[in-house]
């Protein structure tokens, strides 16, 4: 059964502050979401991609005042950003007649354009929260079955639950062909649905690998800086992730170049071409796909406090994930994807560099159990459900 925990966040926000921008890509859940939200209080929806809809807030001032005491749901405020200027001028009235919280739900496709846009208007008004794909928690995913069909079919909603397999690939291949088409042309950008193509493959190949933006740019035939700009554009729109090195001063030669994920492991398959469970295991992509699972899963329930790193040396220390806590504990997790894991020494290592509060093996078996040297062996579930709680 699937939950959405980002549901309750968005309650919680709206009980302490006027407006909350939920930001995800396109087709994760970011409206049936808010319309879940909507049902169960006084609210009204707008779709600004709808002509209509966008004409009923050509004067936001007097649709608002129609609409006061209820909670106005606008999807893909991107579209219309000159809208936000006017909404801190109604939020700050709305607070001094004593109405301050709960005001507006924003739901936008592009994560920085929108956060720009808002920002500056809405500063010190406004929460941020961002909605990614099904994870293993929400999808109850403590079999290796499911486990495997959500990593083969990546997390956005219709592409999981397809009928097969199959249907699954089409609805991604679609999905994919949506956005080089349409979407990322009403942002602006005019890029060659071709070439941005060929760009999102080439991500797709070197899954969880260290970004080298000279090769990328010698394979597309185009510059170092317009690889920068297309990098930026696919970050923007929470389609890819870029984890930076940890590069605090330990006396050693650390790798500093990024690592780039494309953040959901189905649309990866798809650029690839792999429709099956059994295709993905004899894929060159697997082990760094599986990495890439492995990471947003565990992002999506860190909290919102903690920053994400990798650290390399030049000597083999490596670590395939760093969560560093607002308080400065860190936890240091490797990720294998064998049912019994085996640690190099490179990672202890690197333990010894870095010095982490907790240290963690996940890795695809049922126990968790204590490894050498203070490391805790422990499944993917489990290990989301300590962050949980952190």
């Amino acid at each position: 059964m699937i939950k959405r925990r980002i549901e309750e966040k968005i309650r919680e926000a709206l009980q302490r502050i006027a407006s909350v921008a939920l930001v995800g890509p396109r087709q994760v859940g970011k409206t049936t979401t808010a319309l879940a939200i909507g049902d169960a209080t006084d609210a009204v929806y707008l779709d600004l991609e709808d002509q209509l809809d966008r004409s009923k807030i050509a004067d936001i001032i007097a649709f608002h005042s129609a609409n006061q005491d209820r909670l106005i749901i606008m999807d893909e405020v991107q579209r219309v950003p000159e809208i936000f200027a006017s909404l801190r001028g109604i939020i700050d009235k709305e607070r001094r007649r004593g109405h301050k919280y709960g005001q507006f739900l924003f739901l936008g496709s592009a994560a920085i354009a929108l956060l720009q846009q808002s920002s500056e208007s809405l500063a010190g008004r406004i929460a941020y929260l961002e909605l990614g794909g099904i994870d293993v928690l929400e999808f109850d995913a403590d079999t290796p079955e499911k486990i495997n069909q959500l990593w083969l079919r990546g997390g956005f909603p219709e592409s999981l639950l397809a009928a097969n397999d199959k249907n699954s690939l089409a609805w991604r291949r679609d999905f994919i062909r949506t956005y080089l088409e349409r979407d990322i042309p009403q942002l602006g950008p005019r890029i060659p649905a071709v070439t941005l193509e060929r760009f999102w493959t080439m991500l797709a190949h070197i899954q969880s690998g260290m970004v080298n933006v000279s090769q990328l740019a010698k394979g597309l035939d185009v510059n170092s800086t317009t690889i920068s700009r297309y990098l930026d554009l696919m970050t923007d729109l929470l389609l890819i992730r870029r984890l930076q090195p940890w590069t605090q001063n330990v006396g050693k030669r650390l790798v500093k170049a990024p690592k780039v994920y494309l953040r959901d492991s189905g649309i990866t398959h798809a650029l690839l071409n792999i429709g099956s469970f059994n295709d993905l295991l004899g894929h060159p992509v697997a082990g760094g796909s599986w990495e890439g699972f492995v990471i947003e899963n565990i992002l999506s329930v860190a909290p919102s406090e903690v920053i994400p790193y990798f650290y390399r040396t030049s000597n083999g220390a490596e670590i395939d994930l760093i969560l560093e806590f607002s308080g400065k504990a860190k936890w240091a997790i490797e990720i294998k994807r064998s049912s019994v894991p085996v640690l190099s020494k490179g990672f202890y290592l690197a333990c010894e560099d870095i010095k982490p509060d907790k240290s963690f093996v996940v890795y695809a078996g049922k126990d968790k159990f204590p490894m050498n040297n203070q490391v805790t062996a422990i499944p993917l579930h489990e290990l989301m459900m300590e962050l949980l709680s952190a």
